[in-house]
């Protein structure tokens, strides 16, 4: 008695284990370059508060005669007698979160600003920390996304 047996469809084992190595290999490269880009996306969320945080400081120092020392989130002072205790009221961090900003030096003709990376951002490599002055130099300066 010859029994013969009926080829039944779908695929083998190697054929399954190819497709499921590409599929490793494309994630490999794919998810790093997203993770890249992301992080880029970010970016702007410290590059746009530093943005206006410098406008306000523009502003301030329309109406004292120096630029403002610190970041208030409910005081603004103009002290004419001290300008270390001058204060501009803005958030301490980005409209997102990903940024905290901070003014780390000043004087009656200049400023420097900082907007330092986290909830994730502090891992954006060399651009975890982003500064800009009053002549709106931002540094690191291959960070500003142009």
């Amino acid at each position: 008695m010859n029994i013969l047996k009926k080829k039944q469809p779908g695929f083998t084992l190697i054929e399954l284990m190819i497709v499921v190595a590409v599929i490793a290999i494309l994630a490999g490269l794919a998810i790093p370059a997203y993770q890249n880009y992301v992080m880029r996306a970010k970016r702007s969320d410290g590059l746009t508060s530093l943005a206006e945080l410098q406008l306000l400081q523009e502003k301030f120092r329309g109406s004292c005669p120096a630029y403002a020392a610190a970041i208030s989130t409910t005081t603004r002072v103009c002290d004419t007698a001290d300008s270390s205790n001058n204060t501009l009221v803005f958030p301490t961090t980005s409209p997102e979160g990903y940024y905290s900003l901070a003014i780390t030096s000043h004087s009656t003709s200049s400023y420097e600003m900082t907007a330092t990376g986290q909830n994730g951002q502090q891992n954006d490599t060399g651009c975890n920390v982003l500064t800009i002055n009053q002549t709106g130099q931002v540094t690191p300066t291959d960070c500003d996304n142009n």
